[in-house]
């Protein structure tokens, strides 16, 4: 008769155990889940700085009114979100208000984060503060001039600018009634918020529009970072993702690199922490959704190869503006034909960064050269080396000016003094470790 009683505590034994097997499961399926949105919000490339704790912020914008310094996002209890509740965290995440009750500087992207479900932000909370070790390191002080080192009047850019996240939420969920197409929608107007660089901004520095149903200006191509102009991500053909397949777009997402071009810049950074971790499923949504944007210029006519100048350079021919320079410095790894070794050395007919309004981009890496970083899906890295030590201004013009009319790229042409300009502003070369700019 003692057996019965025996039993029944061993039952209520096996059912507690089993019960915190199932929990343990339940917070560890959790926290992957938050690194994932974490990797697909690209939050570390903000928040990490090479060589120091993942997370443990530091890492300087340059704005217009001055520096301001990214967070420590670890749960440690004095310098980074250990005291911060999940409604706090949320707040600081969709709404853009610190655990003070003041407004973060919108650098953090808060309008498109507005967009975070109540799960995800779940997820993300339980990630950050469980699947994150804490590292005590003080965010650097601000530099910040008076009086934008205010920060009461951000209230009411928040107020103008940022959504209400139940607003938010219903606007890009039901965007789309296509299942795929909500999921592209919704990664790439909130977590992945693209917008905050592919985005044209007004005079207060807000995003002119923060979803697709906001008009064609979104995505359409913003404001310098760190010297690069951020092209737009709409169908344009000659600027834009209008000859990119589906399938060229995940490739990119995925590697930083495809048969059309290669990552450059901040982009470079958004793809080796971000969208390289993502599933190939995500990768084809946000792909499909970007495919369905309309051109914003409408006027432009589409790209066709012309080889006249291939066929001057196969001849020895190099009378043009900038010719002997792009044969002397361009063409062993370009060729003469500018189609480059597409997935590893780019091509430049056709380019849509050569063919921008903004020569930027183009003269920058002219200057400072790029490095493609390994991924892996392509583990293989890529480096050009930077020739502002080998050619001058305007050589550098010159060499621009052949790129950009050549291969019927037909864009204008380049001046030194514009060059001279590009150069004195650059920003510093060790943006990698921790150096961001937004001008």
């Amino acid at each position: 008769m003692k057996i019965f009683p025996f039993l029944a505590f061993a039952g209520g034994i096996f059912a507690l155990s089993h019960h915190t097997a199932s929990a343990n499961d339940d917070k560890t399926a959790l926290i992957e889940e938050g690194r994932y949105l974490a990797a697909a919000s690209d939050c570390a490339a903000c928040h990490s700085i090479k060589n120091k704790p993942e997370y443990s912020g530091g890492v300087s914008f340059t704005l217009p009114v001055g520096t301001i310094h990214s967070t420590n996002i670890t749960p440690d209890m004095e310098h980074g979100i250990g005291k911060y509740t999940e409604a706090e965290f949320g707040r600081a995440l969709r709404e853009g208000i610190r655990r003070d009750g003041s407004t973060l500087y919108p650098a953090m992207p808060y309008p498109s984060y507005a967009r975070l479900t109540d799960h995800d932000v779940h997820a993300l909370y339980t990630y950050f503060h469980e699947g994150v070790s804490a590292a005590a390191i003080p965010t650097p002080e601000n530099g910040v001039r008076w009086p934008f080192s205010m920060r009461w009047p951000l209230m009411f850019w928040r107020w103008a600018f940022s959504p209400a996240p139940a607003k938010a939420q219903e606007k890009t969920l039901h965007e789309f009634a296509d299942a795929q197409m909500a999921r592209g929608a919704y990664l790439v107007e909130g977590p992945a918020h693209c917008g905050a660089c592919h985005s044209p901004r007004g005079l207060a520095m807000q995003e002119k529009a923060l979803t697709a149903s906001d008009g064609t200006s979104y995505l359409a191509g913003g404001a310098m970072i760190d010297g690069w102009i951020p092209t737009s991500l709409r169908q344009e053909n000659r600027t834009g993702l209008g000859r990119w397949s589906e399938q060229d777009i995940v490739d990119f997402l995925k590697t930083g690199r495809n048969m059309q071009g290669e990552s450059f810049g901040a982009m470079t950074s958004a793809i080796v922490h971000g969208t390289q971790h993502l599933t190939e499923s995500d990768l084809h949504a946000m792909a499909k959704y970007l495919q369905a944007l309309q051109p914003f210029d409408r006027n432009q006519t589409n790209w066709v190869y012309d080889p006249t100048a291939t066929i001057a350079l196969r001849k020895a021919d190099v009378s043009a503006r900038g010719a002997k320079l792009y044969v002397d410095n361009c063409a062993a790894c370009h060729r003469t034909d500018g189609k480059g070794y597409p997935a590893v050395l780019p091509p430049l007919a056709g380019n849509p960064v050569v063919m921008g309004k903004d020569p930027a981009s183009l003269v920058h890496v002219v200057q400072t050269g790029a490095t493609l970083p390994k991924t892996e899906a392509a583990p293989s890295a890529f480096t050009m080396p930077d020739f502002m030590h080998r050619l001058n201004d305007q050589q550098v013009a010159d060499v621009v000016t052949f790129i950009r009319h050549a291969w019927g790229n037909n864009a204008s042409a380049v001046n030194a003094e514009d060059v001279a300009k590009l150069r004195k502003d650059m920003p510093p070369r060790n943006m990698a470790d921790g150096e961001i700019s937004i001008n």
